[in-house]
């Protein structure tokens, strides 16, 4: 299984999980080049580079990186196709002799690639286009009482404000006839490589400190004008990739419905909020090999070391 293996450092936003794919990747435990794979779902999209702290061009230069920034903001992406997307990346890596890393924290993403997801075909385009529409056209109640018809069983699970999941489950069962809740019981079999998943669990304060000291440093290398860019084209409200941490906020912004400090502010509060949320999710979802605290001297050997123990 040697040849199979495949590396996945995860945790909240913000933990660090970059800046260790990196290092593991150029650690000489590896003893083969390595390619880091994007496991989060707002770093897909093209539009945000810096907001989504997608890969420098240096760091690029130094590991191959992919995924990242490779998907325009007016498609989709779903758990099953980012699954197929890393899987064709993870069988190049073990066909070139490379290590896959993959990096990110969306957890639901890792998971489907790791024990399996259900087979649901491609929803039409005019049907999630439909399905949004009537969203907005007889409101969240309705809908969410619409949807409950036909698929109680995940209208149960939805938060009653979840737009995205209200949307896409009316939308498979408009397209498959088949409530998304029956899919989802149909898993398809385990990915067939030997995952080893290194959790990076900081400290909260530390935590929340970060995320802010990391916004700032983003509106200095320049987001306000990325995201500016995008506002200008008066994108669809409905693409996923708008739901970004800090992109509401600084929309609002600039229709002059906030001041840039309490958009600052709503931002890296719903950040703390997300990754507070990701930690729990991880917890209860998750079984690491190694929780790890990112501010631990040494981290990255100390990862490694673990790693080669468990290639033996």
């Amino acid at each position: 299984m040697e040849n199979r293996r495949v590396i996945v450092v995860t945790g909240p936003t913000a933990s660090g999980k970059s800046a260790l794919a990196l290092a593991l990747a150029e650690h000489r435990f590896v003893n083969a080049h390595a390619t880091v794979i994007n496991a989060d779902a707002m770093q897909t999209y093209d539009a945000f580079p810096v907001l989504t702290a997608q890969p420098t061009v240096e760091e690029r230069r130094r590991v191959q990186h992919v995924l990242y920034g490779t998907m325009p903001l007016s498609e989709t992406l779903t758990a099953a196709r980012w699954c197929t997307l890393a899987s064709a990346e993870i069988e190049r890596c073990h066909g070139d002799g490379s290590v896959p890393i993959l990096c990110g924290g969306s957890g639901l993403y890792l998971r489907s690639l790791m024990q399996g997801i259900a087979a649901i075909p491609e929803v039409p385009p005019a049907i999630r286009e439909q399905a949004n529409a009537d969203w907005h056209r007889i409101g969240p109640a309705a809908f969410r009482a619409r949807l409950a018809e036909r698929d109680p069983v995940v209208v149960d699970r939805l938060k009653s404000g979840d737009r995205q999941r209200h949307v896409r489950a009316w939308e498979v069962v408009e397209a498959t006839g088949r409530p998304l809740s029956e899919w989802q019981r149909d898993t398809g079999a385990p990915a067939p490589w030997r995952f080893a998943t290194v959790l990076l669990a900081p400290e909260r304060a530390w935590l929340r400190a970060r995320i802010e000291t990391r916004f700032d440093a983003m509106v200095e290398q320049g987001v306000l004008a990325e995201v500016r860019a995008v506002f200008d084209r008066s994108p669809d409200p409905n693409w996923t990739g708008l739901k970004a941490h800090g992109v509401p906020e600084l929309f609002r912004h600039f229709r002059g419905e906030l001041k840039f400090d309490t958009a600052r502010q709503i931002a890296i509060d719903h950040t703390r909020q997300y990754a507070k949320r990701q930690m729990t999710w991880f917890r209860h979802q998750m079984t690491p090999d190694l929780v790890i605290d990112p501010l631990l001297q040494g981290a990255t050997s100390a990862v490694a070391q673990h790693l080669t123990k468990m290639r033996a």
